[in-house]
C-alpha cells in the first residue's frame, strides 16, 4: 500500500499488506480480546476513551499533518478533526453506560426488562475523507458496549489506520481489542465470513456498500451502511440569499467537498435565485486553492488523480446537457490532484450534476417555481443522507423537514455530524444509524430477560 502526497504526487510511504494467515491472528486475537473486554466495566472502558481524547489533544498537531499529508485536508480542517475525535471519545465514556441501562417492561413475569449486551468483534471498513473521524465514530461507542473492532481503512490512509490503532493502545486499550488489517478490498469477504466476526460498518461508496452487505448478508451478520448522498440544499424566497450563499459556500467546500454529507444540490426559489446564484459565484470564486499545510489556503486538492477525473467528466456532461459554469470548471494546471471551486447554473434533473453525486467543490444551482416544486426536486433523488432547508419563518422550515426524505434536516444550518444526535441516511444512503443513544445499540444484543 502506498501513501501518496495529493498536494505534490510524491509517494510518503509504503506499507506491507497483511497475509492471509496474519489477518486470521488479528481476528482470533479480537476474539479472545472481546471476551474479557466485554467483562470489564463502564468505568474501566470509560477511562481507556477519556484518555484517548487526552492524546488526540495532546498531540493534535502531528495528527493533523498526517492526515493532510495523506488525503489532501486544510490543515486547519484536520486540527479540527482532531479534536471532534476527542469529543466523541468524551461523549461515549461519559453517557455510554446511560444510553445502554437495561429498560423494563411490564408484562405477565414477576420482572421483565431488556438488556443490551455486546456482540463481539466488529469490523468496521471505512473511507479516507474523513480518516480520523470517521474511525473514532465508529471506535468510541463500540468499545464502549463492550465490544471490540478490527478496522479496515481505505488503502490512501495507511498511515492514519496504525495511529489510530497506536492511540488506544496507549490509552489503555488491551492487545486485540483494536486492531487495523492492512488489506485490500477484496481481502475484505474472508474477514466477514470469519465466524468470530459478529456484524460489519461501512462508510463509502454505494458500490462497496451492496458488496460488503451481500458478504454479510449471506453469513447472516448485521451491517450498517452510510453511503453516498447528494444533498439538498432549499432557499426558499422569504429567506435572504446573500447569507444563504454564505453557507452554501462553506457547504460544498468543506473538505474540498469530499464529504457525503456536503450540501450538493442547491434548490433556490425562482424570485431570489439570480441574486444567489451571483454571490455563491462570487464566495467560491474568491475561496484559496492551494497547498493544504499553508493556513492561507481554504481548499487542498482531492485526494486522489481519479477524483479530479470524474468530477470534471460529471462537470463537461452537465455544461454539455445545457448548465452554465459561471466560475471554475476546469482542473487547476499545477502539480497535485486540484480542482477550483465550481459552480454551475441552470442545472435541472437528468444533468450528471443532478442525478449523480459530486465527490468535490461543484455547486449545482436548480430553480424552483414555488415551496412544493422545492420539495419536489428536493426529494428527486436516489440518495437520502442529509438535507437542509433556508428560511425566514422557522415553524415552516420545521413543518416542511418532515417531507423532505432523509435521515438528517437542517433548518437554516449547515448538515453536521454530532455525537449527541443519530446519524444515517435512507434510500441509497444507506440503513442503520451511528452516533447518540441509537447510535450504540446497532451492535448490541437487545436482549429480553423474563423472571417469574
Amino acid at each position: 500500500m502506498k501513501a501518496v502526497n495529493p498536494a505534490t504526487e510524491a509517494v510518503l510511504r509504503e506499507y506491507a499488506e497483511h497475509t492471509p494467515e496474519e489477518v486470521r491472528r488479528f481476528v482470533d486475537s479480537a476474539e479472545d480480546a472481546f471476551q474479557a473486554w466485554r467483562r470489564t466495566s463502564f468505568s474501566h472502558r470509560a477511562d481507556v476513551l477519556h484518555k484517548a481524547a487526552e492524546l488526540l489533544r495532546r498531540d493534535t498537531a502531528d495528527h493533523a499533518e498526517l492526515m493532510t499529508l495523506e488525503m489532501g485536508k486544510a490543515i486547519a480542517e484536520s486540527e479540527a478533526e482532531v479534536q471532534k475525535c476527542a469529543w466523541v471519545c468524551d461523549h461515549f465514556a461519559d453517557h455510554a453506560e446511560s444510553y445502554l441501562q437495561p429498560e423494563s417492561i411490564e408484562s405477565d413475569a414477576g420482572h421483565s426488562f431488556v438488556r443490551f449486551d455486546p456482540l463481539g468483534p466488529v469490523l468496521a471498513v471505512m473511507p479516507w475523507n474523513f480518516p480520523y473521524w470517521q474511525v473514532f465514530r465508529f471506535a468510541a461507542p463500540t468499545l464502549m458496549a463492550g465490544n471490540v473492532g478490527l478496522l479496515k481503512h481505505a488503502s490512501n490512509v495507511p498511515g492514519c489506520a496504525l495511529a489510530i490503532e497506536r492511540v488506544l493502545r496507549e490509552a489503555g486499550a488491551p492487545e486485540g481489542a483494536f486492531a487495523t488489517l492492512m488489506i485490500s478490498s477484496a481481502a475484505v469477504a474472508p474477514v466477514i465470513q470469519h465466524p468470530a466476526v459478529r456484524a460489519v460498518t461501512l462508510t463509502g461508496s454505494e458500490p462497496a456498500g451492496v458488496a460488503v452487505a451481500s458478504q454479510a448478508g449471506a453469513a447472516l451478520k448485521k451491517t450498517v451502511l452510510e453511503l453516498g448522498g447528494s444533498d439538498p440544499f432549499v432557499v426558499l424566497a422569504d429567506a435572504d440569499p446573500c447569507v444563504a450563499a454564505d453557507a452554501a459556500a462553506l457547504a460544498r467546500t468543506i473538505n474540498a467537498g469530499q464529504s457525503c454529507i456536503a450540501a450538493k444540490r442547491f434548490i433556490v426559489e425562482d424570485t431570489i435565485a439570480d441574486t444567489f446564484e451571483q454571490a455563491l459565484t462570487e464566495r467560491m470564486a474568491a475561496l484559496k486553492v492551494g497547498d493544504p499545510l499553508d493556513r492561507a489556503n481554504q481548499l487542498g486538492p482531492l485526494a486522489r488523480g481519479d477524483l479530479v477525473d470524474e468530477l470534471h467528466d460529471q462537470v463537461e456532461r452537465s455544461a454539455k446537457a445545457g448548465a452554465r459554469i459561471t466560475t471554475g470548471g476546469r482542473p487547476l494546471d499545477r502539480k497535485g490532484y486540484y480542482y477550483p471551486p465550481t459552480v454551475l447554473t441552470g442545472v435541472k434533473p437528468g444533468m450528471a450534476a443532478f442525478d449523480e453525486e459530486t465527490f468535490g467543490p461543484v455547486a449545482a444551482v436548480i430553480r424552483a417555481k414555488n415551496v412544493d416544486h422545492a420539495l419536489e426536486l428536493a426529494n428527486q433523488s436516489e440518495f437520502g443522507l442529509g438535507a437542509s432547508l433556508w428560511t425566514a419563518d422557522t415553524e415552516q422550515g420545521t413543518a416542511l423537514a418532515a417531507e423532505i426524505q432523509a435521515g438528517a434536516v437542517f433548518v437554516n444550518g449547515i448538515v453536521k455530524s454530532d455525537p449527541r444526535l443519530p446519524f444515517g441516511g435512507i434510500k441509497r444512503s444507506g440503513y442503520g444509524r451511528e452516533l447518540a443513544a441509537y447510535g450504540i445499540r446497532e451492535f448490541v444484543n437487545v436482549k429480553t430477560v423474563w423472571v417469574k
